[in-house]
Parts: C-alpha cells; sequence; structure tokens
C-alpha cells in the first residue's frame, strides 16, 4: 500500500522530529539517542514532582507521545511500529525524568512491554531510583482469558495518575490510583478492516467485504471473532452490551470513543449517536470523544472504554491538562436536552389541493430520480465526489413524499411550495440551485401559465445565482436545450432529445467551467457524461415513455 514515507526503517524517528516541529509539540523535547533511544519527554520538567511514563510501539499515535505534557505523561517511550521499546530506551526515559519522587511505569499488558518496562525499572531500582509500575489490561474480548490486553482503557491511567502527580502527590499514591483506575477500565473494539504497516507487505488477513471483526487487538491480530457486518446501530449495541455484562449493577462509567485511525469523523459521530441507544450509555456520566487516541495506524474501527466512577476518579480526569489530544470531557451527555426550537420562518401557506395529471407527473419525475440514482452516483465518482444521484434522489423523496400537501391544482403555488420544500429537504449546492429554480419559476407562472416557459425562467434565475451556464459541463447542458425544446414544441419527446443531445455532448467537454468537475484534469472527463446532464436526460426520457407525449 503507498504510503507517505522515506525508509521503513526511519518511520519512527522522522515522525517524532514531526511531532516536536509541530503545533503539539511547542512544549515537547526528545532525548538524543536516535535510533536506538526515542523518548519524548516534557521540556519544563523539573523533578519535583512524581514522573509518569508510559509507552510501547508506535503506529498508535497519538499514543503515546502525544499524551506528555501536564497532567499526563512526564514520558514516552517509543518503539519501532508495533514493536516494544528496548531495556535501555525505557531506563534513558527513567533516568532522564526521576526525581526524588520517584517514577510511575503504566504499562499495556503486552509480553514485549512487560518484560522491558519491568527490567528496566529492576535496573532504575539498583541505581537507587525509587519506581513503580502498573500493568493495564482493560480489554474484554476473551473473558475468561487470564492475561488480557492493555488497549484504549490506559488512557484513563494516564490521565489519573498524571492529575495526581501534577497535585504533588506522593509515588505511593500515585500507584495506587494508577493500579485502582486500572482495576476499573473495561473495552472493547470492532473493525471494518485491518491495518496496514507502511513499509511493510500486507500480511495480516483481510476482512471479507461482509464481515466485521470484534475484539481484534490494536496490532492488527485477529479479533476474538468475525461477525457478519450489519448497521451502525447493531455493531456499535454489540460492543457496548459487552461492556456493560462486565459492570455493576450500579456501576456509573465514563465513556472514552475511540477512533482506531481510519474512521472518518462523520462515521465517529455516527457510532457516538449509536450509543444513545444502547444499555450501556444509561450509565454515562461523560463522554470523551470520539477523537483518535489510541489507534492501529489506519485501521477502520472504533473502540469504546469505559472508567467506573467514583468522586476521585471523576476529579482526576477533569483536571486540567496542557495535553491537546485529550478531549474535553462532556459532563452532559444527554442530546435530547441540547435540543431548541427551531425558529419559525417564513413560508407560504397554501391549501393542498388534488390534480391527477399533475400528481402521476411528479410521481413519475420523481420516481424516474430515485431509480436512477445509483448509476449516477457511480459516475459522479469518475468525475465528481459521488453524490448527485443520491442528493438529486434526495429532493425527489422531498417532493414525492408529501404529494398530498401540494398544491396540484395551482400551478404557480405549486412551484413556489417545490422551491421552499427543497431548500428545506435537498442537500448541498444542487438543492439550493433546484429551490431557486422552482422558486423563481412560481412567478413566471402566475402570469403566462405555461410550463415550459416557467421552468426556463426559473432556469435563468438558477443560472445567475450558480454561475454556470451551457457549456460549462453542467445539468444546465441538458436542462436549457431541453425546456428550450418543450417551449417550442410543447413535446415532451423533442424536450427529451434534446436533454439527451446536451447530456451527451458534455462527454466532449473536458474543461468544466463550473461545480466539481472544474477542479478535475481533462483525462478524467473525456468521454464521461456530465452526471448532473445524465440525470437530466433519463428524466426527461423517462416521463416522455411514461405520458407518450
Amino acid at each position: 500500500m503507498k504510503c507517505f514515507m522515506n525508509a521503513r526503517e526511519n518511520l519512527v524517528t522522522e515522525a517524532i522530529e514531526g511531532l516536536l516541529i509541530s503545533s503539539a509539540g511547542e512544549a515537547l523535547v526528545r532525548l538524543d539517542g536516535f535510533p536506538e533511544i526515542k523518548v519524548v519527554l516534557r521540556r519544563d520538567w523539573q523533578k519535583r514532582q512524581v514522573a509518569v511514563i508510559s509507552g510501547g510501539g508506535s503506529g498508535h499515535e497519538p499514543a503515546h507521545a502525544g499524551f506528555v505534557g501536564e497532567g499526563m505523561l512526564t514520558a514516552a517511550v517509543c518503539g519501532e511500529v508495533f514493536a516494544s521499546p528496548s531495556v535501555d530506551a525505557v531506563l534513558a526515559a527513567i533516568v532522564a525524568v526521576t526525581g526524588d519522587p520517584g517514577c510511575l511505569l503504566i504499562v499495556k499488558n503486552y509480553t514485549g512491554d512487560r518484560l522491558n518496562f519491568g527490567l528496566a525499572a529492576e535496573r532504575a531500582k539498583a541505581l537507587g531510583l525509587k519506581v513503580e509500575m502498573v500493568i493495564v489490561s482493560d480489554d474484554i474480548a476473551l473473558p475468561d482469558f487470564p492475561n488480557p490486553r492493555g488497549i484504549a482503557g490506559t488512557l484513563f491511567v494516564h490521565k489519573i495518575a498524571g492529575a495526581l502527580a501534577s497535585e504533588g502527590a506522593s509515588l505511593e499514591a500515585v500507584h495506587a490510583a494508577a493500579r485502582d483506575a486500572a482495576a476499573n477500565v473495561r473495552s472493547l473494539g470492532l473493525a471494518l478492516t485491518n491495518c496496514n504497516i507502511p513499509g511493510a507487505p500486507g500480511y495480516h488477513t483481510h476482512l471479507a467485504e461482509d464481515a466485521v471483526e470484534l475484539g481484534l487487538g490494536i496490532h492488527g491480530e485477529p479479533g476474538a471473532e468475525t461477525r457478519p457486518f450489519a448497521p451502525a446501530d447493531e455493531l456499535v449495541a454489540i460492543v457496548a452490551d459487552r461492556i456493560d455484562a462486565r459492570l455493576g449493577a450500579k456501576d456509573r462509567v465514563a465513556l472514552l470513543v475511540n477512533s482506531l485511525g481510519g474512521t472518518s469523523p462523520l462515521e465517529m459521530a455516527i457510532v457516538t449517536s449509536a450509543l444513545r441507544k444502547t444499555r450501556l450509555f444509561a450509565r454515562v456520566d461523560a463522554v470523551l470523544g470520539p477523537a483518535p487516541l489510541m489507534t492501529a495506524i489506519d485501521m477502520r474501527g472504533f473502540s469504546l472504554s469505559v472508567l467506573v466512577l467514583n468522586r476521585e476518579r471523576l476529579r482526576a480526569i477533569q483536571a486540567e491538562t496542557s495535553v491537546a489530544t485529550w478531549p474535553r470531557l462532556n459532563a452532559r451527555p444527554d442530546a435530547a436536552a441540547r435540543i431548541i426550537a427551531t425558529p419559525e420562518l417564513a413560508r407560504t401557506t397554501v391549501a393542498p389541493s388534488d390534480d391527477p395529471a399533475v400528481h402521476a407527473f411528479l410521481l413519475a419525475a420523481t420516481a424516474s430520480l430515485a431509480s436512477h440514482a445509483a448509476d449516477v452516483d457511480a459516475l459522479d465518482a469518475k468525475v465528481g465526489d459521488g453524490d448527485t444521484g443520491s442528493t438529486l434522489a434526495l429532493a425527489a423523496g422531498a417532493i414525492s413524499g408529501h404529494l398530498d400537501q401540494l398544491p396540484l391544482r395551482d400551478g404557480a403555488s405549486l412551484l413556489q411550495s417545490i422551491g421552499e420544500r427543497l431548500l428545506r429537504s435537498a442537500g448541498g449546492s444542487s438543492g439550493v440551485l433546484l429551490s431557486i429554480l422552482f422558486t423563481s419559476a412560481g412567478p413566471s407562472f402566475a402570469t403566462d401559465a405555461d410550463w415550459g416557459r416557467a421552468l426556463l425562467a426559473g432556469l435563468h434565475q438558477m443560472k445567475r445565482y450558480g454561475g454556470a451556464k451551457r457549456g460549462d459541463r453542467t445539468m444546465v447542458d441538458a436542462l436549457e436545450p431541453a425546456l428550450e425544446a418543450l417551449v417550442a414544441t410543447q413535446s415532451l419527446d423533442a424536450a427529451a432529445q434534446a436533454a439527451r443531445s446536451g447530456a451527451n455532448h458534455t462527454a466532449t467537454i473536458t474543461k468544466a467551467g463550473a461545480g466539481r468537475s472544474a477542479y478535475v484534469p481533462a483525462s478524467a472527463l473525456k468521454g464521461i457524461n456530465d452526471p448532473g446532464a445524465e440525470a437530466v436526460a433519463r428524466l426527461f426520457e423517462d416521463i416522455a415513455h411514461q405520458t407518450g407525449r
């Protein structure tokens, strides 16, 4: 798989250098020791408080170096991608940041991390340093497994230990709070795909399109089980219910919603919305995220982590931190309580009326747009963002689903009502442009009851505001000749032929003057009909065929 890299052996060192010069790296420094020693630490550290160190293999960014800062980690020890850092690297971090108050190591429960951090701790103790270690085993994917993995719930332990350390608590108190936090976190993840390691061959098992993996590790290791793909609500409920079953009857929790790296913010918002419908959400007093916090490079998936709350744990996760990547806590997660009334907007109120011919015509037109949505989307995917058909189908649905509310016997009011309904319901710029067309067509029809001339007048206003003209490779290239033919001949057949000719002509236009295609090179446009023009041509062809005119 293609990725932005120079050489695989330099991936982590170059990533750390990038972090240090980024906006998140102003308060960070690193130890001199590349490539064997890769340690990021606080620039302002004075060894006057308990140091909190974590780390592990890279590829989980922003964990761990992204959580170095006041109120969280003092230092992060970075291994190569998905590989534990060396004993010497961990020891160097301990020696660099540990003063008289001592040091706490927070380690995820992987064999390499336990061994390397543990041996480094023993060597540091031999040097006279006070060091304690806590191991986090929050993954509940295998409930009967005696040695669960540490995953994103570890971040709660970072936050709680870091909060107490920043307050000047003793090593004993920080260690006890970290152990307490580790005992009260539960995590589980689900993914649609596995991850791709930069510079490495794809050796992970690839999930089938109709499958998801539950309880997979953050290094791409296989999950506890493979399940059928399902809607987001069902997949989120599976994860949430498993976690809920591992909680006490009266437990209240903080919920951390974590992206595994390749899941879009839009999808993560849908995951978060789906949580409202689960049993687990009834226990939630605070939400953190959604955000990419402990990722698995580019894995398309999410994990949920909960921290069972008491007064001290809640106070610690609410404590201030300078770490920008730590998400703000929402202590009022009830979405219903955040809904306020929509202000009344001026609307044209017209009594609905029926006209069988107009009713049939509108049903045919809207059905055409809906039936061709997938084909038009596929065409748009070649030259745009792949949503033209869906957008037009959404506009059609806004009309067809409310025909009984429209004044079908009053042409001017009908056009105006369609324009207003599109403005409320249709998406993107296409919805606004079509709203302008119909809204402007209404007054024209009131003075001249000719559908073609009214729609052509509306089109002229749409062109004025939208900026597109014939030849710019937009729906105008099919719509304008179709309406002109309709006005001239009063024939839908003639209009359909003109629309088809205009749509096919767009395949010869290799420089778009408007719309998303304006940013597409000529080589990608040649031979491909504009999606909007194609939709218009199919619309006129369908209604001409159905009406026989």
